[in-house]
């Protein structure tokens, strides 16, 4: 197998999708704030969504829509997240995916539906409804959706990986391609994460392993992200196969399997690791790996109470290398550990060996710290369970933008 990164790849980066954005006035602020992403072909279908108790009108809209495994289209406003909407909510929902519906000439149930922005207010279905013909779909507008869906982040989270393979050699094509777009800067937690994330595939696939391989990769990947332990009632991720690249059905007995699985990964990986980067007010990703835990649950629990741990994102902001805060988060996340056997690592400095202090140069430590990305590592030494969480410092600036973010 042989993967590969496409220069400037976003959604439509496989066959047959088309995408675009306007601007309709959902959003205060300037800017792109409702997109359609369409495929030329019906295509095999998963989503996974937010574990919020309180679920927005248009998730259960497209839990509704997807159930069947098929869909063709997706749409998708910014400013508002129709949450908190009551039975009038749904109904603007569903007046969204009808409206697609007759623009594409497709099913409405073939339509699947997302919204992002402030909680309890209603939807202005009028403006999408007066707007919806002016979104010109193109090869080239997947970057235009990336822009649409934004609300607090700072850029636009794009990627699309290219998948060759021997088997695919032949008369049916020689790779497959998986485009995705994603946003979220706050209100960021497991599980999910608040955030929306589209993933198109060319790739031919069975439903079912489909839906395997997106659960397995968002929860290596979008559960495992963390900026202030919030959680919306918004958060959806889609992912639509059209099956336009030719290629023998894929599925779990498909020698091609293990390699859809790795690249879904990877890319949720990579859409993952953009949003903890880009939380609001951030100004560094930190990367928490542990290791040598005596089960991956363990190991889960205590990378991610440790890049979510507030006294920690603060240290990390201010290029503070007060470890015993990473041993703290580690002793309450309720993982096994035993405090005699414990290495600690903050970018390669080895801070403690076998539950004991080492001395350290401190000017080289808060030099470690000052870069873009400050990895911590810690070794359990009780088993061989690893796994690896994502978070953000915590700024000055998350309080200034969230104290402001209606006006």
């Amino acid at each position: 197998m042989n993967a590969i990164s496409i220069e400037r790849g976003t959604i439509t980066s496989p066959k047959g999708f088309l995408a675009g954005a306007t601007r309709v006035g959902l959003k205060t602020r300037d800017g792109l704030d409702l997109g359609i992403l369409y495929s030329e072909s019906p295509c095999v279908a998963a989503g996974l969504f937010t574990t919020n108790r309180i679920k927005a009108a248009p998730v259960t809209l497209c839990q509704r829509h997807i159930a069947d495994g098929k869909a063709q289209a997706i749409v998708v406003n910014s400013g508002c997240a129709n949450a908190c909407t009551g039975e009038r909510g749904l109904e603007d929902a569903a007046e969204m995916a009808n409206l697609v519906a007759k623009r594409l000439g497709i099913a409405p149930q073939d339509v699947l539906v997302a919204s992002t922005g402030v909680i309890g207010e209603r939807l202005a279905i009028e403006l999408i409804a007066g707007n919806i013909e002016k979104v010109a779909l193109s090869k080239e507008g997947g970057h235009e959706l990336a822009q649409a869906i934004l609300t607090t982040d700072t850029h636009t989270k794009e990627l699309a990986v290219a998948v060759s393979a021997p088997i695919l050699s032949g008369p049916k094509g020689g790779e497959f391609i998986i485009g995705g777009i994603a946003k979220g800067a706050g209100m960021i937690h497991p599980n999910l994460a608040t955030l929306l994330c589209f993933i198109a595939t060319d790739a031919a696939i069975d439903a079912r392993f489909l839906e395997e391989a997106l659960r397995e990769a968002v929860d290596a990947s979008f559960n495992m992200i963390t900026i202030d332990g919030d959680m919306s009632p918004n958060d959806t991720v889609l992912v639509l196969a059209n099956g336009l690249a030719g290629n023998e059905i894929i599925d779990e007995n498909n020698s091609e399997a293990a390699a859809f699985r790795k690249t879904l990964t990877e890319v949720c990986t990579y859409l993952a690791k953009c949003i903890a980067g880009d939380g609001e007010g951030a100004t560094k990703l930190i990367e928490v790996t542990v290791d040598g835990a005596l089960s991956r649950t363990d190991a889960r629990v205590a990378a991610r109470t440790i890049a979510g741990s507030p006294l920690v994102k603060a240290a990390v902001h201010g290029c503070d290398p007060n470890w015993g805060r990473i041993i703290a988060a580690l002793g309450r996340s309720g993982a096994e550990v035993d405090g005699s056997r414990m290495d600690l690592f903050l970018n390669n400095i080895r801070l403690m060996a076998g539950g004991s202090p080492l001395p350290f140069d401190k000017g080289e430590a808060r030099a470690a710290m000052m870069g873009d990305e400050v990895p911590i590592r810690v070794c359990l030494n009780l088993g061989d369970s690893v796994a690896t969480a994502w978070g953000c410092d915590l700024a000055e600036e998350y309080v200034r933008i969230n104290s402001e973010y209606r006006t």
